[in-house]
Parts: C-alpha cells; sequence; structure tokens
C-alpha cells in the first residue's frame, strides 16, 4: 500500500479505518512503516509500553481480530507482531548531533460512534466516511496522526533545520484516559527536555492557535456492575433482586447531587445496560460513566457522592454493586517557554492569530505526559490549533475543516526548528 503524500490525503485514508482503544493496529502498522521508511528508528510494543497497571485491556479474541481486520485493510503484517496484548504505540526516533530531547505526542484512537451517511457529511459524501458499522473518527485524531506523519517527513529532510533528538510519539486509547500512562511508565518520557501535544478544534475557530490549551477537567471513569438475583416476575417476584431497578434508581440520584461551589463538576452516565427478558427480575445491570472535575479535590468529592447514590441504590434493591475504576485523567499547565517558542513559530509561518489561552472543555491523558517531563525538569506544553467543525467532537457528523491541517504541519515543523 502506498501512502499518501499530502496531510489531508492521509487524514481520509486514516479516517475510513477507525480502531478504538489498544486494537489501532492498521494505524499503528501504517505509522511504523511510514516512519521507518522516513529513517526514523521505530520502537513499539512493550518497548514503549508497561501494561502492568491498565484497565480493559482487550482480550486475545479482540485483538486477534483487530489484527485480522488491519489485514484485510492493508496493514503491514511486519509491525502487528511487535504490538501485543493491545500495545499499540509507536514512537519513531531521529538523532542528529547534540542538543536537546523534544518529544511530539499524536493520539491515534477512534471512537464507538456511529458515522452518519447523510449527505451534507462530507466524508459520506466524499467517499471517505467510516468502513466499520458503530466505529468513527469522531474527535479529529486521525487528522492528528495525519500531521504527526506529515511533520516527521517534513524534518527528516537533510535541510530540516535542528539539532539533538526528536521523538515522535504516536499513542493509543486517548478516549477513556489509559493510553498515556502505560507510555510513561515504560520511561520513554523521562529525558525529554521539551514535549508538545495538540489537538485540533475544541470549538476554536479555523485561523486561531491557542498557545496552551487551559481547564483541562479531572476525570475517572467507571464501569458499574449491579448483580442481583432472577425470579419469575409474575410467580416469585420477591424472590428476585433487582439490579436493573437498582441502576435505575442510581442514574437520577447521580444527576440530583450537590453542586460544587469550589469545583465546576461534569456527570455523564453514557451506557447502561440490563436485563435478560420480559418475565425475568433482572439479576444484572452495567453503566459507563464518567466523572470531572475543574479541581482534584472537586473529583473526591464527586466520587464520593457517586458511590453513595450506587451503594444506596444497591441496598435499596438488595443487590450488589461493584465499581471498577477503569481510566483517570489529571490536569496540567503548559509551561511559559513552550508558549513562546509556539507564539514565535505562529508568526513566523503565518499560521493563524494567536489566542494566549483556550479552554479546552474536557481533558486529554497526555496530560500524564506533561507532568512526565515537568517533574524531571523538562518544559512541556498543549496547544489547540483552531478548526471549524461541523458538529460536536464525538458526533455522528462530526467532521473539521481539513485546509488547517497544513497550517499546523507548518507551525509544529517550525517549533521543533525553533526549540531545538
Amino acid at each position: 500500500m502506498q501512502f499518501p503524500c499530502d496531510v489531508v490525503g492521509m487524514r481520509r485514508e486514516l479516517h475510513r479505518f477507525p480502531e478504538t482503544a489498544f486494537l489501532e493496529y492498521r494505524t499503528a502498522s501504517v505509522v511504523a512503516e511510514r516512519l521507518s521508511q522516513l529513517g526514523y528508528t521505530v520502537k513499539t510494543g512493550a518497548d514503549i509500553m508497561c501494561m502492568d497497571d491498565v484497565r480493559g485491556i482487550p482480550s486475545a479474541g479482540d485483538v486477534q481480530a483487530a489484527k485480522e481486520a488491519a489485514l484485510q485493510a492493508g496493514a503491514y503484517p511486519k509491525w502487528l507482531d511487535k504490538m501485543p496484548n493491545g500495545q499499540t504505540a509507536v514512537c519513531g526516533e531521529m538523532r542528529r548531533g547534540d542538543g536537546p530531547v523534544l518529544a511530539l505526542r499524536f493520539d491515534m484512537d477512534a471512537l464507538p460512534v456511529h458515522e452518519s451517511d447523510a449527505g451534507e457529511h462530507r466524508p459520506a459524501s466524499a467517499g471517505f466516511a467510516s468502513q466499520y458499522e458503530g466505529r468513527m473518527h469522531a474527535c479529529g485524531h486521525d487528522g492528528h496522526t495525519a500531521i504527526g506523519l506529515a511533520v516527521a517527513e517534513r524534518l527528516a529532510w537533510s535541510e530540516a533545520r535542528w539539532k539533538g533528538t526528536l521523538r515522535f510519539i504516536f499513542q493509543p486509547a486517548e478516549e477513556g484516559g489509559r493510553g498515556a500512562q502505560p507510555v510513561v511508565a515504560s520511561g520513554l518520557l523521562d529525558d525529554v527536555d521539551i514535549f508538545l501535544a495538540s489537538h485540533l478544534g475544541c470549538q476554536l475557530p479555523s485561523g486561531q492557535i491557542a498557545l496552551a490549551a487551559d481547564g483541562f477537567l479531572w476525570a475517572e471513569k467507571w464501569n458499574v456492575t449491579f448483580s442481583g438475583t432472577a425470579a419469575h416476575a409474575a410467580m416469585c417476584p420477591e424472590k428476585g433482586r433487582n439490579a436493573l431497578l437498582a441502576a435505575a434508581l442510581a442514574v437520577p440520584g447521580l444527576y440530583a447531587l450537590p453542586r460544587d461551589g469550589q469545583s465546576d463538576t461534569r456527570i455523564n452516565v453514557g451506557l447502561l445496560q440490563a436485563g435478560r427478558t420480559r418475565n425475568v427480575i433482572a439479576d444484572r445491570a452495567y453503566l459507563e460513566l464518567e466523572l470531572r472535575a475543574s479541581a482534584q479535590e472537586g473529583l473526591q468529592r464527586l466520587s464520593a457522592g457517586a458511590r453513595r447514590a450506587f451503594e444506596g441504590a444497591a441496598v435499596s434493591q438488595g443487590v450488589h454493586v461493584d465499581i471498577d475504576v477503569y481510566g483517570t485523567a489529571i490536569s496540567a499547565q503548559s509551561d511559559e517557554t513552550i508558549m513562546k517558542r509556539l507564539e514565535v513559530a505562529v508568526h513566523e509561518t503565518h499560521s493563524g492569530t494567536v489566542v494566549r489561552n483556550w479552554p479546552i472543555g474536557g481533558g486529554d491523558d497526555a496530560t500524564f505526559m506533561m507532568q512526565r517531563v515537568q517533574e524531571r525538569g523538562g518544559q512541556a506544553g498543549y496547544c489547540l490549533i483552531g478548526a471549524d467543525i461541523a458538529a460536536p467532537h464525538h458526533a455522528s457528523l462530526f467532521d473539521f475543516d481539513e485546509a488547517v491541517l497544513e497550517n499546523a504541519v507548518k507551525l509544529l515543523t517550525a517549533f521543533v526548528e525553533r526549540s531545538a
């Protein structure tokens, strides 16, 4: 398979084959192969991911199915066996003499979102919509990966003006807050002097560059299971213990938690599944939800309240509840030195109008990478690249202004050349 040479073509090719957390085998193989072709030393798998404390690692069957689907979609076979057990991160490294270690992070994963086939949805009308039912690049990570590969290409040119060590990190499983921490745990960030992550959109219009994303929310992602007792719904309902009803009581209990005067908070239950059939008392209910807050203490209070809501609902129905903290995210602040370098790069490349700070409106587990670099004495930042969007992030009609991709490539290339 010949990879498209332009960044828009790259994005569209990646968009057609979205892959979810820790199953990004086609995407990762394409990234690894392209970096290798460009002359980067490529690491993947266990070399750059320590999975000891990761929740929700895909089953062996899911991994095998993802690899088979990746091969059918044109993946490079030689890379797949180097990524066991969902270890799909890819790092490309190049050295040119003495100088700082500079790392750029790009996320690769998609979402379990059905992509619209409406005529006004450009991926559908232009023929690059998702080929996989129920999966979609609905947040722009296809654009991020394409930008990363294009920047890697520009900086591999002999005339590119940088010295030191350049490290491209392509991260899986950003959605859900599980992909960055195993990369951090591997030690890949421990010697980094300069780190930058970026994101398209986030309500920032095309033509604007935010030197720093702020307002990263602290978050916990929960999987909750209620376990009850099945019984005949008419003959002996008193012998049953209704897990479905416990879940149904817990959800409004969550949303009824008192507001927090010290922290902005968010709660969302995104999935609730329960029951077997109409004439059986439901013995199981399962929920997926997230809790977010603008401060760590606010998240702790919200988490405590949510536990009380679940435990109270369980007691009321005589069922058991199990709460699994599936993923987490923290907040972080960009260093001023990174912001200044970005501002110079924006002006040099005429890539947009500078906005100093812009609220990200959510979170990104790249903050774990930022934290690690900063605590080891390096400088870290997270910028936003404005892009008009057709619908909100994570919506089935999501799409972004592809004209911003080339400007993003110029900006990040100039940032590296100035920093290194």
